[in-house]
């Protein structure tokens, strides 16, 4: 039983791991597509209407990845998780449909969108079609992130002899947990899609491609990107005081907090024993704030709950890795942005913009990170307080094999996608693209 809970966790933890990246890739890009169109409709500037062109193109790439996962993921949640399955969904079952209607109402104005380049007389008619695409990705990450919010804080049911009563499937989805989660996982989304295309812009200026297409691509996106990591820090504020409240010992576990106390410190990096922090760095009466806005609050500790209900301490450094890397990407694009109104050359030089574009990969390491913080920081509950993980897990042997299969799947679609990608660019060049449009001028004819 105890091999079939390991390996249920970790086939679901490899199989979400590698979705959640094109699953960012489809809340965020849409939302870029969006506004590089309308900047060119607006400025009736061809470089950033070719700049929405070429993402909606890779777009359609990610989008076949990212459905082959996510339907893996459904696939897995039912084998692998029978009994979890059978109790929530008979709760939670309606916005796991309506991710799937979400999920075909983007795709098919995304088919419109694509096969109606330079049909229209009027572009901006054009454009006004990626609204309900835009619609669709964030209605699927809603509700997709809805289930999430359930397991975390279930509620709009009763159990009486271990069976479900007076469900309730609307109270089901407006949790106490959906608020925080939903704005946090949209922000960061739109964050990492941001630092992503920076980092592309900023690597191909290293490479010596310094068409001012590349140059507004960099502009832009690091603009949003301050904007959108501003909102992930706010939201992520909302999120710790949530966890304080409602998950306590989580948010104790993530910030190594094994005592009660007013007044308590936030401690950053170190070793624990589980009893004693080692050599990390602490902020007085920090954490005390963070949980409920006041330096003399008292915040619960891991001393609270028995051992067997403590989330992995490993959460911690989960935390570090996060916040880390979004208080990185703040600088960095606050930094440029700040730089190019100064007129300050050095947010041009080659170390800065090797900053840029390892905020790209950097940014989704952060997402990855919050993912697992999330989920592992739930345990020992699948679904909170009412069943915990060994109990929704399949009884199946032999998923160690299913394990390395899907291991092998997920390396071919990576391996595959960047392939794709790369030459679908490199065939199809900026300047190329410029010229046989537009005669290489700037504008819309």
């Amino acid at each position: 039983m105890e091999t079939s809970v390991f390996w249920s966790r970790a086939l679901t933890e490899l199989t979400l791991s590698f979705h959640i990246i094109f699953a960012t890739l489809g809340v965020g890009v849409p939302l870029f597509i969006l506004i590089a169109q309308y900047v060119g409709y607006r400025k009736n500037d061809s470089h950033y209407t070719l700049l929405a062109r070429r993402w909606a193109r890779g777009y359609t790439i990610t989008v076949a990845v990212g459905v082959v996962t996510g339907t893996i993921i459904g696939l897995q949640l039912s084998l692998l998780w029978p009994q979890f399955m059978e109790l929530a969904g008979q709760v939670i079952a309606l916005p796991l449909f309506m991710e799937t209607f979400a999920f075909f109402f983007e795709a098919i104005f995304l088919g419109i969108y694509l096969y109606t380049w330079d049909r229209f007389k009027n572009p901006k008619h054009h454009m006004l079609l990626l609204i309900p695409v835009m619609i669709g990705a964030t209605a699927s990450a809603l509700f997709i992130t809805i289930v999430n919010s359930f397991m975390n804080s279930p509620q709009g049911f009763n159990m009486e002899n271990g069976q479900l009563i007076d469900i309730h499937p609307i109270i089901a989805i407006f949790t106490p947990a959906m608020p925080t989660k939903v704005t946090h996982v949209l922000a960061t989304g739109y964050m990492t899609v941001a630092f992503i295309f920076a980092a592309i812009a900023a690597y191909k200026m290293l490479r010596g491609e310094n068409h001012v297409y590349h140059k507004k691509a960099l502009y832009l996106t690091m603009k949003l990107g301050l904007i959108f990591s501003l909102a992930s820090a706010f939201l992520g504020d909302f999120s710790a005081k949530y966890l304080a409240e409602y998950q306590p010992e989580k948010l104790a576990a993530a910030e190594w907090h094994f005592e009660t106390e007013e007044g308590a410190e936030l401690i950053l990096l170190g070793l624990t024993d589980g009893e004693k922090v080692e050599y990390a760095i602490r902020i007085p009466k920090m954490l005390s704030y963070l949980a409920h806005g006041s330096f003399d609050a008292e915040v619960t500790g891991l001393n609270e709950f028995p051992k067997d209900e403590w989330p992995s301490l490993i959460n911690h450094y989960y935390f570090n890795i996060m916040v880390f890397i979004g208080m990185l990407l703040i600088f960095v694009s606050l930094a440029y942005v700040f730089g190019k109104w100064r007129k300050w050359r050095w947010v041009e030089s080659k170390p800065f913009r090797w900053l840029i574009v390892l905020g790209g990969p950097l940014a989704v390491i952060a997402i990855e990170a919050g993912w697992w913080l999330a989920e592992q920081g739930r345990q020992p509950w699948i679904l909170y307080h009412i069943m915990r993980t060994e109990e929704g897990a399949t009884t199946a042997t032999g998923l160690e094999y299913i394990f390395i299969m899907f291991a092998v799947v997920y390396l071919i679609l990576g391996v595959g996608c960047a392939v794709v990608l790369h030459r679908m660019f490199r065939n199809n060049p900026v300047e190329k693209e410029l010229s046989s449009r537009h005669g290489g001028g700037g504008t819309w004819h």
